[in-house]
């Protein structure tokens, strides 16, 4: 019996590697799900806002991935918490969620208002829950937005000036746009003799890469080159990007610029 069981060992044995080996082959490595939008709420002077962020997944976002603030334009104001991902950097992030590597903060600021004030803070305070709650580098913050959230650049970086490393107008300015009836200027230089050379003043060491297209005929292509210009004069480090051909929508464009994120992640604070 003892010779028996021994003619068999050996096939019992190639029988359980060969189970093993089929076994590996039937399994796939699981799929990392790509990034996405979560609703968020924060409150601020004892009302709570709500906010999108895009959560970056876990492979292209790394441990302390880097962060966005972006503010959108008066399109998008309301306070439905959707709106705001629909215009600008939003529809990037949705082509791009298996790779884009930030966590982007996306408040929502109520019809009507600006982002100045109480608007200004909800933003920094959704801002601040995001870094918390996913632990987003602190030292890797941009600040970008459209049009009216162009403007709210200026606007944010002025209150709070070493909080980013990057800032990211997109068709934004300064001082009011004739075209526009509803009050639209950067409310921390409004009083200034020249707004345009005191913000460039206080943002000098804020590298600055700007946007707009040349036939903007809501927020005139003047206002970035207003500003581009106090930036150079007194030193600062800008960039000026002036798409030819594009009217008031020149965000699409220069989101879809791979210069631009590559320009972005080498910034830090």
């Amino acid at each position: 019996m003892r010779s028996i069981r021994s003619a068999f060992q050996p096939l019992r044995l190639a029988t359980v590697a060969l189970a093993l080996l089929l076994g590996a082959c039937a399994t796939t490595p699981r799929e990392e799900p790509p990034g996405q939008f979560v609703e968020r709420s924060v409150e601020v002077d004892g009302t709570s806002h709500r906010f999108q962020v895009f959560v970056p997944a876990k492979k292209a976002g790394g441990k302390h991935p880097a962060t966005i603030l972006f503010l959108h334009g008066s399109g998008e104001r309301g306070t439905d918490n959707h709106r705001q991902t629909e215009v600008g950097l939003g529809p990037y992030l949705r082509a791009h969620a298996a790779d884009f590597p930030a966590l982007v903060v996306f408040p929502q600021s109520p019809a009507g208002t600006s982002w100045s004030g109480a608007q200004a803070r909800v933003a920094m305070a959704a801002l601040d829950a995001a870094l918390d709650e996913f632990r987003g580098d602190e030292d890797r913050i941009t600040l970008t937005g459209i049009s009216r959230g162009g403007y709210g650049v200026y606007e944010l970086a002025l209150l709070e000036p070493k909080r980013f490393a990057a800032l990211i107008p997109v068709c934004g300015g300064i001082t009011q746009p004739p075209a526009l009836t509803e009050r639209l200027v950067v409310d921390g230089v409004a009083e200034a003799p020249d707004p345009f050379a005191a913000a460039a003043q206080r943002l000098q060491r804020v590298p600055v890469w700007a946007f707009h297209g040349a036939k903007d005929e809501t927020v005139t292509p003047d206002q970035s080159r207003h500003m581009v210009e106090a930036l150079r004069g007194v030193g600062g480090n800008v960039r000026y990007t002036e798409f030819a051909e594009a009217g008031h929508n020149s965000w699409d464009a220069a989101y879809a610029m791979p210069e631009l994120w590559t320009w972005v992640w080498l910034r830090r604070n």
